[in-house]
């Protein structure tokens, strides 16, 4: 297939490599760039033609270049696209547009300044099953428009840069307002946080438009195997798209109806006829990337930068409302300084004690019955457990956790980046610390993230740990290595290992 058109792929990792795949059989690929060198390898194998970068400014420098197609996290999204549009550059990206509204309306506005295409990844809308909803609604085949539910669940990728409503729901949003052709007038949203304290694993939506249609979207990726679903509920008939199903099946007409009869509604359900899509199928993906090239020719785009801002004014809507979710008030059962802050949404246990100039961030978790002295600080999302000491001047961050009867001395130190840099945001890269239950931490001592202290360890003040410690293990030094073993009541043992003050016997390790 011939094209004239040069486009560069930003991101060509989980989502990216089958954006690569179907532009370049459309013949458009030109650089793929991506931070990562081994993902760059992969894609010279696969298309040896193509030229592979690891820096952004080479793929928009290049006068060659026409377009650039932005696969990355979210939240370069913007900055990105802005560079890009800032060059002269038409723009895909894929969903969500943006975080927010304010970066998605700069990002149109500049673009309609350089007289650039802004194109979002909402990929049903070039989906058959869609395309034929959308012709049965316009030829008046299922009758008014009353209901649409959709639910999109898997057991798959689990993000922690965005929560599910921003991962999953933007697919059904989009294609819910297209079909309703109207926008919402009541936003309702739910969320659950299963996995993490502030990150929702699953959200339930619900949108009520001014014409009188509502519409529901469940999304989760807990779910024991994937379920993509859309009901779209007419005054005539429904019909239902599956599309975990194979083509011929992925769309099924139900011409049931609803009859009264002595003032009571009563169901006449008839059998439902499967339409078949699979004489002209394509796959979806591959449609929206040759919209895309068409757009730049001249042709009309539907996920437009203003397509795009219709569902992140959705996205936000639902965001916000679940945000303002409170949980029933508890009568508070633990001290805290008058010095000391303790954000809202953070769960304390009781006769946990709390001392001066503390602050406990939002999301934290506290067991009962901590002692957290002068001048700590724990979280965003910091998990501790029941019976912890933690001493003057220590910080236990995110991605931190200690178990049940842990002890950190004063002045210990905690990390959970491996290479932080003040310029370069690593939220998503935070390596998680585990301090087992009943470990004691010494003075002054460092912990790199990224490791599991076991249970009962012993870690001698002033010492750096870079690796695993086992269970019982007393280790000391910088860095710090495995010099003997504890018991549990805190006293060194012997080689015998038994303890002499209590006479318990270390299992064999």
């Amino acid at each position: 297939m011939s094209n004239c058109l040069n486009l560069a792929l930003v991101g060509a990792g989980y989502w990216g490599k089958n954006l690569a795949r179907n532009f370049h059989k459309l013949n458009a690929l030109k650089l793929v760039c991506d931070p990562s060198e081994d993902v760059l390898l992969e894609m010279k194998k696969k298309y040896p033609e193509v030229i592979t970068a690891l820096s952004f400014s080479q793929a928009i420098k290049s006068p060659d270049i026409d377009a650039v197609v932005i696969a990355t996290p979210v939240e370069k999204h913007f900055l990105l696209a802005k560079e890009a549009l800032l060059a002269n550059k038409h723009v895909f990206i894929e969903k969500p547009m943006t975080t927010n509204l304010h970066e998605a309306e700069e990002l149109i506005s500049l673009a309609k300044k350089n007289k650039k295409i802004i194109f979002i990844g909402h990929i049903l809308h070039y989906h058959p099953a869609i395309a034929q909803i959308k012709k049965m609604l316009g030829e008046g085949d299922l009758g008014r428009l009353q209901y649409i539910y959709s639910n999109r669940l898997n057991l798959g990728k689990i993000r922690r840069e965005e929560n599910i409503l921003w991962s999953f729901a933007p697919h059904d949003i989009s294609v819910i307002l297209s079909l309703v052709g109207e926008e919402p007038v009541e936003i309702k949203a739910f969320g659950t946080n299963i996995l993490h304290p502030s990150i929702a694993d699953t959200t339930m939506t619900h949108l009520r438009f001014p014409s009188g249609i509502s519409a529901h979207i469940y999304v989760s990726w807990l779910h024991p195997f994937k379920e993509q679903k859309l009901v779209v509920i007419g005054d005539g008939k429904m019909v239902v798209f599956d599309d975990s199903a194979p083509p011929e099946s992925k769309l099924t007409l139900y011409p049931h109806s609803i009859i009264w009869k002595n003032g009571l509604p009563v169901p006449e359900k008839k059998d439902g006829v499967h339409i078949d899509l699979s004489q002209d199928w394509e796959e979806p993906l591959f449609g929206e990337c040759q919209a895309f090239i068409n757009a730049l020719s001249g042709s009309p785009c539907i996920t437009d930068g203003e397509e795009g801002l219709k569902v992140l004014r959705v996205l936000q809507g639902a965001q916000e409302c679940m945000d303002k979710q409170a949980e029933l008030p508890n009568t508070k059962n633990y001290f805290t300084h008058e010095t000391s802050i303790v954000d809202e949404g953070c769960s304390i246990g009781k006769e946990t004690r709390i001392w001066h100039y503390s602050h406990i961030l939002k999301g934290s978790k506290i067991g009962e019955c901590v002692n957290i002295g002068q001048n700590v600080m724990i979280g965003p999302n910091g998990i501790v457990g029941n019976n912890v000491k933690i001493q003057n001047n220590v910080s236990v961050y995110e991605g931190v956790t200690l178990e049940d009867d842990v002890f950190c001395g004063p002045s210990c130190v905690f990390t959970n980046v491996i290479n932080p840099r003040s310029n370069i945001p690593r939220k998503t890269e935070i390596k998680p610390t585990l301090i087992c239950k009943g470990a004691t931490i010494g003075a002054n001592s460092t912990i790199l993230c990224g490791i599991t202290i076991g249970k009962h360890a012993f870690i001698g003040a002033g010492s750096v740990v870079t690796g695993d410690i086992p269970d019982h293990g007393l280790a000391y030094g910088n860095p710090a290595t495995l010099q003997g073993w504890m018991c549990e009541c805190g006293h060194k043992l012997g080689e015998d290992k038994k303890c002499k003050a209590c006479e318990k016997q270390l299992p064999a390790q």
